[in-house]
């Protein structure tokens, strides 16, 4: 028999796209079958025009126990005691965390259970997070001797400086409300209403349009980096492209008409 799929898809009527964690033996780690399958289904996602949102789920206790341990060891007994595996392994991981953000489509975890290290890290790239009150979050490789280094990079992005650090340097774990509290994630709620609440959220997103959505995505992450003018500078011509856009002409109109508007996504 076929071994089951570690990433399972489910894409709803809305155009809300469900990919699931499903490796939970390993408890959903980022193997380097999972980053291929995630990555892939992350580009085909992209260009899918009938996707509209996704939503980053898990199956099990675990949503995602960062790298595979058992895997990186076992790469040790290459003559090169593992070195041209890690940095393979470390920039394919980057490179999904990367797909996360660049992908046009908003990305929402829905976070049920445990999120460590590039787990962690996974969450802290989606543009928008939803977590169970039991759910906690950790970066604890200073337990093991091997600093989080790439999930610092995701994390730093997303919390207040000293909580990241505080995280990295103790490795302790969050609970789900600590981490509302922190913007890791954007709520913490109960585990009975976690699915509804994060599917809640992705179809008042995924009734907007699709261009409008993509433009911001990607103008929210482009302006980050620059300095307040450069911002400026670029937000207004992104404005200015936007405002050229059928559906932005189609959206202020039915806003003045007091009519729905009719997306175009275009």
């Amino acid at each position: 028999m076929d071994a089951p799929s570690l990433l399972l898809r489910d894409l709803d009527a809305d155009g809300i796209l469900r990919l699931t964690l499903n490796d939970v033996a390993r408890r959903n780690a980022l193997s380097a079958a999972m980053l291929s399958e995630l990555g892939s289904a992350l580009d085909a996602a992209g260009s899918d025009p009938d996707v509209r949102v996704i939503v980053l789920a898990a199956e099990g206790p675990a949503f995602c126990a960062g790298h595979d341990l058992k895997e990186l060891t076992a790469a040790r007994e290459a003559p090169d005691r593992g070195r041209a595996f890690f940095a393979r392994i470390m920039t394919q991981c980057s490179g999904v965390m990367q797909a996360v953000v660049t992908c046009p489509k908003p990305v929402i975890a829905e976070v049920s259970g445990v999120a460590t290290a590039a787990g962690c890290q996974l969450v802290a790239s989606c543009d928008l997070a939803v977590a169970a009150d039991t759910a906690r979050f950790s970066t604890p490789g200073v337990h093991i001797g091997l600093f989080c280094s790439t999930p610092m990079v995701a994390l730093s992005r997303n919390v207040a400086p000293k909580h990241a650090m505080e995280m990295l340097l103790t490795g302790d774990m969050i609970p789900g409300p600590r981490a509302a509290e922190m913007g890791l994630v954007n709520h913490a709620v109960a585990p009975d209403s976690l699915r509804e609440t994060a599917m809640d959220m992705a179809r008042k997103i995924a009734s907007r349009s699709s261009m409008t959505l993509a433009t911001g995505k990607a103008a929210f992450y482009a302006q980050r980096e620059m300095t307040l003018a450069e911002a400026y500078d670029y937000a207004a011509q992104v404005m200015v492209e936007n405002m050229l856009k059928r559906d932005a002409e189609e959206g202020i109109g039915a806003f003045i008409e007091k009519r729905a508007p009719q997306w175009e996504d275009r």
